[in-house]
């Protein structure tokens, strides 16, 4: 069976069953034994001298092991490709989790805060409903690039081995990739190295949400709005969600209690936003995954 129908496949999968629980409250999720092993390192040699060194031989280590579980993977066949695939693809979650925030935010602004801070890292305490919008429309971009487009890219281009990386490497990202002075040096490599293996996928993922929106010109603004933001990558699909959905997002926000006066995407967009839009960024994300999927169905009965 060819890569890109075990993908397809898997996608599907993941889109009916997404994580259930009857499962993941018996056993750990790979995300959580990768989170494990990313706190082991961080504990035993997050210390002392040469932090930045440190940090490089932890994510060498770390990527090599997950090559190498991949390439064990592999030898039990398309089976086993297919579910481990469909389980570190996160489609279905995604949307379930920002959809949650529309539901709260049409019940009260406390609801809606509580609930978006599941998936963002800023500050929500002070946050009104527009901010909360704008948090989980931005979440939905990234994690869209991050959680569905970015694996299934990396699993076309090395197998399991490359998807393994990948989930590794962003998930150290995710835990010790921040500019703080515990992590700056130490998270330095995963940092980076997660930026360099998010450069085609971010584009990829804004070029999807952009066409499975029928648009065919005007991605040179998509373009110029990412450059406003902080991210190399995450300004990519940000910036084209915004755009699809004629949304300002971005703009000012707070981590730890200190304001950061970050320039909004797509500044012409509206401001004033809410459940609908929430709710529009879910739509959005399940026609940029139709179109990713009907890529992988092509390409697999073609190969």
């Amino acid at each position: 069976m060819s890569t890109a129908l075990v993908l397809a496949i898997a996608m599907i999968l993941d889109a009916l069953v997404g994580e259930p629980r009857a499962i993941w409250d018996r056993v750990p999720h790979p995300a959580v034994l990768m989170g494990r092993v990313v706190g082991w390192f961080d504990r035993r040699l997050n210390a002392g001298e040469a932090r930045r060194v440190k940090g490089v031989c932890t994510m060498a280590a770390m990527g090599a092991g997950a090559v190498l579980l991949g390439m064990v993977l592999e030898v039990f066949g398309p089976v086993v490709e297919v579910v481990v695939v469909a389980v570190l693809l996160a489609q279905n979650s995604l949307v379930t989790h920002v959809r949650a925030v529309a539901r709260a935010l049409r019940l009260s602004v406390g609801e809606a805060r509580r609930s978006v801070a599941m998936i963002v890292g800023r500050d929500t305490a002070a946050m009104d409903g527009p901010a909360v919008a704008r948090a989980a429309i931005e979440s939905a971009a990234e994690n869209q690039s991050d959680g569905v487009i970015a694996p299934a890219f990396w699993f076309l281009i090395g197998g399991l081995p490359g998807l393994l990386l990948y989930k590794i490497t962003n998930t150290a990202d995710s835990m010790i990739g921040y500019r703080t002075p515990r992590h700056e040096e130490f998270g330095w490599a995963a940092a980076r190295f997660d930026d360099l293996l998010n450069v085609i996928p971010a584009r990829l993922t804004a070029g999807l949400i952009w066409l499975s929106h029928g648009r065919w010109r005007g991605f040179g603004a998509v373009r110029a709005d990412a450059r406003l933001h902080r991210s190399p990558n995450a300004g990519w699909p940000e910036a084209a969600m915004a755009r699809v959905l004629g949304v300002a997002l971005s703009g000012p926000r707070a981590y730890e209690g200190r304001m950061r006066d970050f320039p909004f995407v797509n500044a012409m967009g509206r401001r004033d936003i809410g459940a609908q839009e929430v709710e529009d960024s879910c739509n959005a994300l399940w026609r940029s995954w139709g179109l990713t999927l009907g890529f992988a169905m092509i390409a697999g009965l073609l190969g």
